[in-house]
C-alpha cells in the first residue's frame, strides 16, 4: 500500500485510539445502518463507503490485526506476509520490499534504526466470522458480520395454532421468495435456521444463513410455561363443593375433567400428555388452575337456597384468624 492510499481506520470509524471493543462495535453498527446498500439502493458512494467500513471493522476488532496496525501502520498487512528472497525485485503496494532481507530491515531504514526489535517475528491470523443471529436484513438491525458471511435474524409471529401443529410460510428477502417450514413445538425464542438466505458479504460475496426468530400471539386461554399449557377455568361454588364433572378445552378437543368435592379456588389438575409438543417427542402436561366464580345476578329462588345454606352453615373458612395477632 502507497503512502498516499493509507485508511485512517480510526478516523473511519469515528473512534479514538484507545476505543474498546465494544466502542468499536457501537460505531461500526451505527455506521453499517446508515451506508448498508439496502438503505441506499443504487448509492456507489454508500456501497464504497459500507466497504471501507466493514474493513475497517474487521481490523480493529480483531486484535492482532488491530495490533498489527497500531504498529506498523499502513505497512500492516506486508508485516505478517514475510519477504520473499532478496533482489527479486517484488513491489508490493509501491514499496519494493525486494531489496530489503525483512521487514525489520525496511523499518529500520524507514525510521532510521529505530524499528522493532531484531530477530524474527512470526504472524497468527484469526479469520472473524459472523455470529448467529447478526447481519443486516429488512426486519431490522442487527449485527454485520465482518468475516467471510452475514448472517441474517428475523422475528416471525406465529399463532398457537400454528406453533402447536407446525406451519408452512412465506417470505420475501429482497427480490427473492423463500418458502420455510416451522416444525410444530416452536416456542417463543425458538430460532430456527435456514442454511444460505442471510445477507451477500459484500466483500466476500458468501451469503449467510437466516435465523427465525419465534414470537407468538396471545392466546385468549391458554398461556405456555415450560414444556406445559397452564389455562383457567371458572366454577360454581356449588361445583366446588359438590364437585363436578366439566368440560375443559385442550389442544385435542374439549376432555371431560372430574372436579373432586371441596375444590379450593386455584388448586391446579394436572391432564397427562395434553401440553406442548417435545422436541425429542411426546408433549408435556396441561394444568387446568380452577377458580370460583359466584354468581353475579341471582333469580329469587337461588337467592332463597343460598339465604337457607348462609342460615345453617356450620363451616367457618376464617375460624383460625380469631386468635391470630402480631
Amino acid at each position: 500500500m502507497a503512502a498516499t492510499d493509507f485508511k485512517d481506520y480510526y478516523a473511519i470509524l469515528g473512534i479514538s485510539k484507545t476505543a474498546t471493543s465494544e466502542e468499536i462495535k457501537q460505531a461500526f453498527r451505527k455506521l453499517a445502518r446508515k451506508y448498508h446498500p439496502d438503505v441506499n439502493p443504487n448509492n456507489k458512494q454508500a456501497e464504497a463507503k459500507f466497504k471501507e467500513v466493514n474493513e475497517a471493522y474487521e481490523v480493529l476488532f480483531d486484535p492482532d490485526k488491530r495490533k498489527k496496525y497500531d504498529q506498523f501502520g499502513q505497512y500492516w498487512k506486508q508485516a505478517g506476509q514475510g519477504f520473499p528472497s532478496g533482489g527479486t525485485g517484488v513491489d508490493m503496494g509501491g514499496v519494493d520490499f525486494g531489496q530489503y532481507g525483512s521487514f525489520n530491515d525496511f523499518l529500520n531504514e524507514l525510521f532510521g534504526g529505530a524499528g522493532p526489535r531484531s530477530g524474527r517475528q512470526s504472524y497468527s491470523y484469526r479469520t472473524s466470522t459472523a455470529r448467529p443471529g447478526s447481519g443486516f436484513n429488512d426486519f431490522g438491525f442487527q449485527d454485520a458480520g465482518a468475516g467471510g458471511t452475514q448472517d441474517t435474524e428475523a422475528v416471525i409471529t406465529l399463532t398457537f395454532a400454528e406453533a402447536f401443529s407446525g406451519v408452512q410460510k412465506r417470505f420475501s428477502i429482497g427480490n427473492e421468495t423463500i418458502e420455510v417450514r416451522i416444525p410444530g413445538g416452536a416456542k417463543a425464542g425458538t430460532r430456527l435456521r435456514v442454511k444460505g438466505k442471510g445477507q451477500i458479504n459484500p466483500m466476500s460475496q458468501q451469503r449467510g444463513d437466516l435465523y427465525l426468530k419465534v414470537e407468538l400471539q396471545p392466546h385468549t386461554f391458554f398461556q405456555i410455561e415450560g414444556d406445559n399449557l397452564v389455562c383457567e377455568v371458572l366454577i360454581t361454588p356449588d361445583e366446588a363443593t359438590l364437585g363436578a364433572a366439566i368440560d375443559v378445552p385442550t389442544p385435542d378437543g374439549h376432555v371431560n375433567v372430574k372436579l373432586p368435592a371441596g375444590v379450593r379456588s386455584g388448586q391446579s389438575l394436572r391432564l397427562r400428555g395434553k401440553g406442548w409438543p417435545l422436541a425429542k417427542g411426546g408433549r408435556g402436561d396441561q394444568f387446568v388452575k380452577v377458580a370460583i366464580a359466584p354468581p353475579k345476578d341471582l333469580t329469587p329462588e337461588e337467592r332463597e337456597y343460598y339465604e337457607k345454606i348462609r342460615s345453617i352453615r356450620t363451616y367457618n373458612p376464617r375460624s383460625h384468624l380469631a386468635q391470630l395477632k402480631l
